[in-house]
């Protein structure tokens, strides 16, 4: 999987097409995403009052594939599938491929 935790991307399929979020969680061996402000959910809860839990509605965040979101490249902001460089001191980074961003910190 070439997205990683933290990412910036963009949903570009089913009913969240065109939102952006932060990557927060990834399960690889699902091949699924969880990002924020994405996928929204109605969890009812039922109280637990050995873990402060205190019941109700809950709203959060639910996995999505990873093959339904894209990378933003962070100088021009538009989505872009992920490539590989290996730079001069012998780094191997993502890049974007839309402008060649750089996307590894």
């Amino acid at each position: 999987m070439k997205i990683k935790k933290g990412d910036t991307v963009e949903v570009i399929s089913g009913k969240d097409a065109g939102t952006r979020g932060k990557v927060l969680v990834i399960d690889r061996h699902r091949d699924r995403l969880v990002i924020e402000g994405v996928n929204m959910i109605k969890r009812h809860t039922r109280p637990n009052p050995q873990k402060n839990v205190q019941g109700g509605v809950v709203e959060r965040e639910a996995p999505i594939h990873v093959s339904n979101v894209m990378v933003i490249s962070p100088d021009n902001g538009q989505r872009s599938r992920i490539g590989f460089r290996i730079l001069d001191d012998g780094r191997k980074v993502r890049v974007a491929k839309v402008d060649g961003a750089i996307l590894d910190r």
